[in-house]
């Protein structure tokens, strides 16, 4: 007897979602979030399947399945592991800022629920071979006859996160890399329809699950009071980067207003970028918007501090950031690898003062040029791997 009705009715389920919806939400609202419960589908059934005996990296969040504030600079990678396995990665670390990868004791994937980061691996702390290429093992124990890269596997790991970072999307060696259990004999599986029915079930719940974090994390920061704010947060044990300081809150631009970053920067940092993401935690539109700015792509002022204008409208400064006909999301600025962790700031001006208000030695461009910015921009998106 099929079981269809059962999926339909347990993806019915996440309607209670629209109870995170705030008073006075109108129809748009109710779209953006129907929207985000088809995304989260279209995401989780790239994990729905995951076998820890014969694991790969899928990217469950990428420039489409932009959920839960996908950083655009970051090209993701999750797999499904067994803490008492024993595993090898091969590969190549390409050339891009970083790469790293977190073993946790849980995961956002359809069959693991969260958990706590057991450690974390920096790529360049390996020692490649005369190719370039790593070979690093993942066990309980170092094999006697084991004299390559080896990490302690916590029994509790379930799970693996890889994050490739870049400034410059469409240039450099991108990493690669492959992931393969050794203590289990490789044999093709075949899915039982016990198991089948077991994990779609799971898959069907999936939707009400991460579409639910999304907006309790957005209500969260709402609760806090957090407009045009930031608040810090390291993330750690909660699927952040080992080592960053995150600067999160909310915007909100009124009518006439545009809204003015300004931070130091650190005297190092291996990475940073500042990124604007929906009022459902999605990160926006980053191919086809400017709404997010990176080390690289920023222009510095002249005193050595960066700023960054929020607008509907190009102001006409090199750092627009654009919300893309949003005038209420939320923001992050995230500082990786810093010797310090400075605290930007938001103030609201006047859209007619931006010239005023912004110094002397701030970047400006014509139209045409924004154009130009905007075309590479996609360009250069479109040139990672995505899938």
């Amino acid at each position: 007897m099929s079981r269809w009705a059962d999926y339909i009715a347990r993806l019915s389920s996440a309607e209670r979602v629209f109870d995170l919806l705030p008073s006075g939400h109108d129809k748009s609202d109710v779209a953006e979030v129907e929207r985000l419960l088809f995304m989260t589908l279209a995401s989780g059934w790239l994990t729905t399947f995951a076998d820890r005996d014969r694991p790969d990296f899928v990217p469950a969040v990428n420039t489409h399945l932009n959920l839960v504030g996908t950083n655009p600079d970051f090209i993701y990678g999750t797999a499904s592991i067994d803490g008492d396995g024993q595993y090898l990665l091969t590969g190549e670390r390409g050339d891009g800022l970083f790469l790293q990868m977190d073993i946790a004791a849980g995961g956002f994937a359809v069959m693991d629920t969260p958990g706590p980061s057991l450690a974390t691996v920096d790529f360049d702390d390996l020692a490649p071979d005369a190719q370039g290429r790593f070979s690093l093992l993942l066990s309980q124990e170092r094999p006697a006859s084991r004299d390559g890269d080896w990490v302690y596997l916590d029994p509790a790991a379930r799970s693996l996160s890889m994050r490739q970072a870049s400034y410059d999307w469409d240039r450099g060696r991108e990493a690669r890399f492959a992931i393969e259990r050794l203590d289990v004999a490789h044999v093709p599986r075949q899915w039982s329809h016990e198991e089948i029915g077991r994990r779609l079930a799971t898959l069907a719940d999936y939707p009400a699950r991460l579409a639910g974090m999304a907006l309790q994390f957005i209500e969260g920061q709402r609760r806090k009071g957090l407009w045009n704010s930031f608040e810090h947060d390291d993330w750690a044990g909660r699927g952040g980067v080992e080592g960053q300081h995150y600067y999160q809150g909310l915007f909100r631009l009124e009518s006439g207003m545009a809204l003015l970053l300004e931070t130091e920067l650190p005297d190092r940092v291996r990475y940073w970028n500042v990124q604007l993401n929906d009022m459902r935690w999605n990160a926006i539109d980053w191919v086809n918007h400017q709404s997010s700015l990176n080390g690289g792509q920023a222009v510095i002022d002249d005193d050595g501090k960066f700023r960054a204008v929020v607008a509907l409208e190009d102001p006409g400064v090199a750092n627009w950031l654009d919300p893309a006909g949003n005038d209420e999301g939320s923001i992050m600025l995230r500082w990786t690898g810093a010797s310090r962790g400075p605290v930007p700031s938001l103030t609201a001006i006047p859209v007619d003062e931006i010239a005023k208000r912004i110094s002397a030695g701030t970047a400006r461009v014509l139209s045409a040029e924004r154009q130009e910015q905007l075309r590479n921009r996609r360009r250069s998106a479109q040139m990672r791997r995505r899938w």
